[in-house]
C-alpha cells in the first residue's frame, strides 16, 4: 500500500505535518512500516476546507485532520490491508 499526504500550500496550512506525524505513529503502533510506503505529494486536486488530502493507493480522501484521523486510518489503511 502507498499513502501520499499532500504538503502543498493549502494542506500545509491545514496541518499536513500533524497528519504526517499521526500517520507515522499509527503505522509504527500497528507494525505496518514494512507494508506501507509513506510519502509526501503536492496538490492531489481535491482540496478541502476542513483538512488535508491524502491518497491511499488510488483513493483520494479529503478533509483529513487530527480529529478524524483515527477513523480514516481504520477505514482506509487497516481496512485496505486486511490486518
Amino acid at each position: 500500500m502507498t499513502i501520499a499526504i499532500c504538503v502543498g500550500s493549502s494542506c500545509h496550512l491545514k496541518g499536513s505535518y500533524d497528519v504526517i506525524a499521526k500517520m507515522k505513529a499509527a503505522l509504527a503502533e500497528n507494525k505496518l512500516e514494512d507494508k506501507v510506503d509513506l510519502c509526501a505529494a503536492f496538490c492531489l486536486g481535491k482540496c478541502s476546507t476542513t483538512g488535508v488530502s491524502i491518497r491511499v493507493d488510488d483513493k483520494i480522501v479529503s478533509g483529513v485532520n487530527t480529529d478524524n484521523f483515527d477513523d480514516i486510518f481504520k477505514e482506509y489503511v487497516l481496512g485496505g490491508l486486511d490486518v
